[in-house]
């Protein structure tokens, strides 16, 4: 909020927060922080890239959601790669596995939260970019202040902590502005194979910072899952009209 609010001012105008569709900012708003929380709790017991892995059925939901949200009619191919999606999955979550955790379950909800994200976005995409950011930090500031006197008693956060916190609060406004200004020129298809860059983003920083690698197994699945979406969304890319 620190940093939003006056970039909104700045760019929009003390109007910045007026918005057409109340409800519906808010609705968005509330499920990119469900699928922050999920993320955040899922990652405290799960590898990095596994983790992420899963929340990569995010783009296949989009696709599939689509339909009744956008109203776009989806194809026996966006049902081929949600199946196909979700088969990545059990081999993933495979009893045994380090991913075959009960935690798994707040990141498969990540994924849905963040599939209705991204569709919200796009439902708004005719209200300014700023406005959009403005009520992302809002809600989540407001829905995550009610925890805080829970934690009051918690230990202090170290100096090194506090550049953390920082350094990642920055990083989530850029991407959330830069998603929101992606959505609001080009649709929801076009823009899913962008999302899988993130997994090559994951193994790397899981492996260089926390030593992880994922197995056989969760290689093997972590590809199905990637490649089931990123076939679909090329498709759709290839189909979609150009502008």
């Amino acid at each position: 909020m620190v940093v939003v609010t006056p970039f909104a001012w700045r760019r929009a105008g003390p109007g910045f927060w007026r918005t057409r569709r109340l409800g519906m900012q808010l609705l968005r708003s509330a499920m990119l922080l469900c699928a922050t929380f999920c993320f955040f709790g899922g990652l405290r017991y799960l590898p990095l890239a596994e983790g992420s892995a899963i929340t990569f059925l995010a783009p296949i939901i989009v696709v599939v959601l689509s339909g009744p949200i956008l109203g776009e009619r989806p194809g026996r191919a966006r049902w081929i790669a949600a199946i196909t999606g979700f088969a990545g999955i059990l081999i993933l979550l495979r009893p045994g596995s380090a991913v075959f955790h009960p935690s798994a379950l707040l990141l498969l909800l990540a994924a849905l939260c963040n599939a209705l994200y991204f569709l919200l976005t796009r439902k708004l995409a005719d209200e300014s970019v700023h406005t959009t950011l403005f009520y992302s930090a809002l809600v989540g500031m407001l829905g995550l202040s009610l925890v805080l006197p829970w934690e009051i008693g918690a230990a202090a956060p170290t100096l090194k902590d506090t550049v953390l916190f920082v350094l990642l609060g920055l990083f989530a406004g850029v991407g959330h502005w830069s998603i929101i200004g992606a959505f609001q020129h080009a649709p929801a298809a076009l823009l899913a194979p962008f999302a899988y860059l993130q997994m090559i983003w994951a193994t790397s920083y899981g492996f260089v910072l926390f030593g992880q690698l994922p197995d056989r197994w969760s290689a093997l699945g972590m590809t199905v899952i990637v490649a089931s979406g990123l076939t679909l969304a090329l498709r759709e890319r290839a189909r979609a009209p150009r502008r």
